[in-house]
């Protein structure tokens, strides 16, 4: 047992002294460092450790939390008796209380580099400068740059409970990114790219985050104006996986007894189209979503959500699952104090076996979404909209880009009316989805 594991399964020991019925507790240490620089100087440099510890204590039926940044054996009893106090003035909930069964994913899951451990200050930077410098020597257009940064960062989670459970596993990721600016004609864009990884060798070069940032911006500008009509969509995969959040947040549990989700009750039932299959996973092995067991020390595993258009599982943590007679899926996730919520192992639309370029080649005419501004989903109703920036499709290619237009349908139709789901299927964070085609959605232009 390590000696933060020693003093998570303490501070429980102490709270069942105190009279606690149940406790975990969960302890988290980790250092990040951040260098951005815009125009060849460097303009911040962060490097910051954080440490913090936090109990929930179970009385019958009522909880009490508390954290604390003091590990000291006076600290961590601090922290312990005031969850006890609060527990006696906190309502009574039946479905409160700890998991029926705890454990953890065996393999391997690679969360952990020594490499960027070893990664010193100069070279971050200079990975960053780098990156700056590709973007704006890759085309004449690109006259300035909101900047490029290198983030890196290293922590240890510990989790243990009165289940006999203690746990922990450490973690590390990196990431670079670039956000040119290019002028012409008196039009201005921006965008960005970014790389990301668990390894420092999993990084794609500086070289092609800057010049992939810079072809990104030059292909938006002089934008035009559509017409409002009803036309196919196209999400590329960044903008894709802020869409399929907000399926998460439909098929969370936390949603879902409150009836606050257009998908409460229809578990079993055909709600999308045969080309959409999503799962939950975290036991891929070197992902962001991945981990050997959950934030109520359940064990990491894999959920089909949605098989060929048919809902088989909602995502759900112990009490959730409670509230809705099932079973967790371990989706738990918390912060250092308080009940755990429901959140993502590696959440994704599972790959098709068609290219993005096969896809667009498809498409008379319709909509290729690069980005979204200020998206609102209504999880009871499914209605969705959004600003959009992207590129219009003419027979079959990418024809002109577009901007200062909105989007809007509904996420069950838009779920059903999915037509492709692309091979370019990558994971640059915890939630990810290849390039998808919906059949039609309103576009509102002038």
């Amino acid at each position: 047992m390590t000696e933060l594991e020693k003093i998570a399964a303490s501070a429980v020991e102490r709270a069942l002294k105190g009279g606690a019925a149940g406790a975990e507790c969960t302890i988290s240490d980790g250092a990040e460092f951040e260098a951005g620089v815009r125009m060849r100087e460097v303009e911040s440099l962060k490097e910051a450790a954080s440490r913090g510890a936090g109990i929930r204590v179970l009385a019958g039926q009522r909880s009490g939390s508390s954290y604390t940044s003091d590990f000291s054996r006076d600290g961590i009893s601090k922290m312990v008796d005031a969850a006890l106090e609060l527990a006696k003035i906190t309502s009574e909930d039946p479905y409160a209380g700890l998991p029926e069964e705890c454990g953890r994913f065996d393999g391997d899951l690679k969360l952990y580099d020594d490499a960027v451990a070893a990664l010193e200050t100069p070279w971050k930077i200079a990975q960053a400068m780098a990156a700056e410098a590709s973007a704006l020597s890759a085309d004449p257009r690109v006259t300035n740059s909101k900047g490029a940064s290198f983030e890196s960062h290293l922590g240890t989670r510990v989790f243990a409970n009165s289940r006999d459970f203690a746990g922990s596993y450490r973690s590390s990721s990196c990431g670079l990114a670039a956000q040119p600016v290019a002028s012409q004609n008196g039009s201005t864009e921006r965008d960005y790219w970014y790389t990301s990884s668990r390894t420092a060798a999993g990084l794609e070069s500086a070289e092609l985050v800057g010049r992939k940032a810079a072809e990104r911006a030059v292909r938006r500008l002089n934008p035009r104006k559509v017409a409002t009509q009803r036309a196919p969509v196209i999400f590329e995969p960044r903008t894709a996986r802020m869409l399929l959040g907000e399926i998460f947040d439909a098929v969370s549990g936390s949603s879902v007894y409150r009836h606050a989700s257009f998908l409460t009750g229809k578990l079993g039932e055909k709600i999308a189209s045969e080309i959409l299959t999503v799962v939950d996973d975290g036991t891929l092995p070197g992902l962001f979503g991945s981990s050997p067991f959950d934030d109520e020390g359940v064990a990491s595993r894999r959920t089909v959500v949605i098989e060929r258009g048919v809902l088989k599982n909602y995502l759900l943590n112990t009490y959730t699952a409670r509230k809705l007679g099932l079973h967790t899926t371990g989706n738990a996730s918390r912060g250092l104090s308080g009940s755990a919520g429901v959140g993502p192992g590696n959440f994704y639309i599972e790959a098709g076996s068609e290219t993005p370029e096969q896809i667009i080649a498809g498409l008379p005419r319709g909509l290729y979404v690069t980005e979204l501004i200020g998206a609102t989903a209504n999880t009871v109703t499914g209605d969705y909209s959004s600003g959009a920036a992207g590129l219009w499709i003419e027979n079959g290619e990418l024809a002109y880009p577009v901007s200062e237009i909105t989007i809007a349908g509904n996420l069950q139709q838009m779920m059903t009316e999915l037509e492709r789901a692309g091979s370019d299927l990558e994971f640059r964070a915890s939630v990810a989805s290849p390039t998808i085609l919906v059949r039609e959605m309103t576009i509102s232009g002038h």
